[in-house]
């Protein structure tokens, strides 16, 4: 049996009152029930990635947790047909830690349920050489789909399952091929 997978769950707002708390709550239990994972939260607002200034040993552990990282899901909302800014500023306090990992998403909002902001992520991660999952959790006008445990409809839960299941592939296979041998960017 292979070892676990190390995945970093992202929280991607900051707001107060955000509802990112039941959408990560729910997808961290998922992946803990999945099977296979170890889990990291990363929560940027419990970093000051809202404030304007983050200091430098804050980054410092940000590197090194997505470092640690064979994989990542991002639980994000969509704000203005986009992704938050605080995410933004997460994504870019590194580089080479994405290198050569697999991406998920959980996305979330009104009727678009976040795909808005998931396709521009996916934009940015290709930059960052990490490699994005096709299907996503989308969750429409969320505000109406979770009950008071937090838990949304079922059609979620088998979504997220297969999320998981690929998720699972690419993070073995990419971290197999990472131990072969360090992931080489071309030059620019």
């Amino acid at each position: 049996m292979s070892k676990p997978i190390n995945v970093a769950l992202i929280y991607g707002s900051v707001r107060e009152g955000r509802f990112c708390d039941k959408v990560a709550d729910w997808a961290a239990a998922e992946i803990q029930g999945y099977g296979g994972y170890f889990l990291d939260r990363i929560d940027p607002k419990a970093h000051g990635f809202g404030a304007e200034r983050i200091d430098a040993p804050t980054l410092n552990n940000i590197r090194a947790r997505l470092a640690s990282a064979d994989a990542f899901v991002v639980v994000t909302p969509e704000y203005n047909h986009g992704y938050p800014g605080a995410l933004k500023l997460l994504i870019d306090t590194a580089s080479r830690e994405w290198h050569a990992k697999p991406v998920a998403f959980v996305s979330y909002g009104g009727i678009s349920g976040g795909l808005r902001a998931v396709e521009q992520l996916r934009l940015v991660f290709a930059e960052l050489h990490a490699t994005t999952i096709r299907d996503s959790v989308s969750f429409a006008n969320v505000w109406e789909l979770f009950d008071s445990a937090g838990q949304p409809p079922p059609s979620a839960n088998k979504a997220m399952s297969a999320l998981l299941r690929q998720l699972s592939w690419w993070a073995h296979a990419l971290r197999d091929a990472r131990e072969a041998g360090a992931y080489l960017p071309a030059a620019a």
